[in-house]
């Protein structure tokens, strides 16, 4: 494996990534306050500061890792979940939703940043390639944390979603599968199920919407 090549995909990534991370996690904590649930303001996880979101091992081990030993091919990382009390919120149930929700449609927002911060390079002719591909790692990282997170099996956010959207009691035989629901999704992505069933039509209907959104700007500057 090429040293320089390893070091420059990790300098190309990293601030989209710590973005992509922070802000995700922080939505989640904004929206729980919003809606009457102060635990994360309490444990400080409201905040931009990425070093309160990111996971030793989840953030950094695990995605090291399994890059080392698939060569690239395979990657798979988490941060650690913002603290949200349920019980707190002022109607649990249908609060859930847009506390779970909160998280993706951040990644989604910042998807378009990255797509539009593209687009105005390319169209102003800056030619380094390093801010360049930024860019692009910026949108395919939002779009994965997007997608990946809206998988409906808890503890994902789709998860918390699909609970707050069924009846009580669908929604409390889905609650059971929670404590075993990582190790189920982890299973389903290294099975390729999920990157196939899943990731790659949401992302293309993510990559889809984006370009929609950004033809006036593409237009304007082309």
């Amino acid at each position: 494996m090429d040293f320089s090549n390893l070091i420059q995909t990790v300098l190309i990534y990293a601030l989209p990534v710590l973005f992509a991370i922070t802000v995700h996690e922080a939505a989640h904590g904004y929206a729980a306050r919003h809606f009457g649930d102060n635990t994360a303001l309490m444990m400080g996880r409201i905040t931009l500061n990425p070093l309160r979101h990111i996971d030793p091992v989840g953030t950094i081990l695990m995605p090291l890792l399994l890059y080392f030993a698939t060569s690239g091919a395979f990657l798979f990382g988490y941060a650690k979940p913002v603290p949200v009390n349920f019980g707190h919120l002022r109607n649990p149930k249908r609060d859930m939703i847009w506390v779970a929700l909160a998280g993706p449609a951040s990644n989604f927002l910042q998807a378009i940043f990255w797509a539009v911060l593209l687009v105005a390079l390319v169209g102003s002719g800056v030619d380094e390639r390093f801010f360049v591909d930024m860019a692009r790692a910026g949108v395919l990282v939002n779009l994965v944390m997007w997608a990946f997170n809206l998988f409906p099996l808890p503890p994902l956010d789709g998860g918390r979603i699909l609970m707050g959207v069924l009846p009580w009691r669908q929604a409390q035989w889905l609650s059971r599968i929670e404590p075993y629901g990582f190790f189920i999704v982890l299973a389903l992505v290294v099975a390729g199920i999920v990157g196939t069933v899943w990731l790659r039509p949401l992302m293309s209907l993510g990559y889809s919407l984006i370009n929609l959104l950004i033809t006036p700007l593409t237009a304007l500057l082309g």
